[in-house]
């Protein structure tokens, strides 16, 4: 037990504690250290630096691309809608070079007869009711057209 105690207060044993304390203390702060660390190198920040200019530089010619090629699809579609539109008023003009399809129109748009026939108009009935309606209502003070139609539209709903 002497040797024991004299081993324990001497000094290569103190020197020996001491150093196996200090690499206790060193390893464990270049642990804590390597912890916090950051993954991120230079070279990959480097790298994360320009890919993001280079998507920051081509974003508005891309989006210039882009809306230029919905432009040229809209004009395209526009241009197939123009030429319809001339093959239809081609057919419109053909058909008015045509003499009796200009006399069908005539007669059926301005009423128009031929010299010895007798030319009709009919009515609709239910036109001439609308129209004396129409009278009664213009001899009515207006706060009782208002009242009338709001009933007629309860009316119409039941």
């Amino acid at each position: 037990m002497a040797v024991k105690d004299r081993d324990r207060f001497s000094t290569a044993t103190r020197i020996r504690l001491l150093g196996e304390q200090t690499a206790a203390r060193v390893y464990r702060s270049q642990t804590k250290r390597q912890a916090r660390r950051s993954r991120l190198t230079g070279r990959a920040a480097l790298l994360a630096l320009v890919l993001c200019s280079m998507v920051v530089a081509l974003a508005y010619p891309i989006r210039q691309y882009v809306s230029q090629r919905a432009e040229i699809a809209d004009m395209r579609r526009q241009k197939e809608e123009a030429a319809e539109r001339v093959e239809e008023l081609r057919d419109t003009k053909a058909r008015w070079q045509d003499d009796a399809y200009a006399e069908q129109q005539i007669r059926r748009r301005l009423h128009y007869v031929m010299p010895g026939e007798t030319g009709y108009i009919v009515v609709d009935p239910d036109a001439a009711k609308q129209s004396r309606a129409d009278v009664a209502a213009a001899d009515r003070p207006w706060y009782s057209n208002i009242w009338d139609g709001i009933d007629k539209a309860d009316a119409s709903d039941q």
